[in-house]
């Protein structure tokens, strides 16, 4: 198995580099309360950009009907808003979620599946 991290690249790695750590950090905060791990370890935000001082940030939960999938688009709203000191809507995709699209595939060494 390929332990090493990927870290996704959003828009804003190219247009706002400066910002990327700072939400990155917040939005490391948002926890799946199912599965135990941050929506940044999992993938789930898939792109963020901003255009004239507003942000849009794509995202994805791992089931499409995750009970959890509201409160955590919310959460994620909220804390982008911090990271990026801006406005921010939050875009759902209807791409469906893999193992692959995690940042830190070890995770899956914890014996979680």
């Amino acid at each position: 198995m390929n332990d090493e991290i990927k870290e996704i690249q959003w828009t804003i790695h190219t247009t706002h580099p400066e910002r990327v750590a700072e939400v990155r950090a917040k939005l490391s905060e948002v926890v799946d309360p199912e599965i135990g791990m941050t929506i940044i370890q999992l993938g789930l935000v898939r792109d963020v950009q901003i255009e004239n001082n507003i942000a849009r940030l794509k995202m994805i939960l791992t089931t499409p009907f995750c009970p959890y999938g509201p409160a955590m688009i919310e959460m994620t709203k909220a804390k982008a808003t911090e990271g990026l000191n801006m406005p921010v809507t939050v875009e759902m995709s209807m791409d469906m979620w893999d193992f692959s699209m995690m940042e830190d595939p070890s995770a899956l060494d914890w014996g979680m599946y």
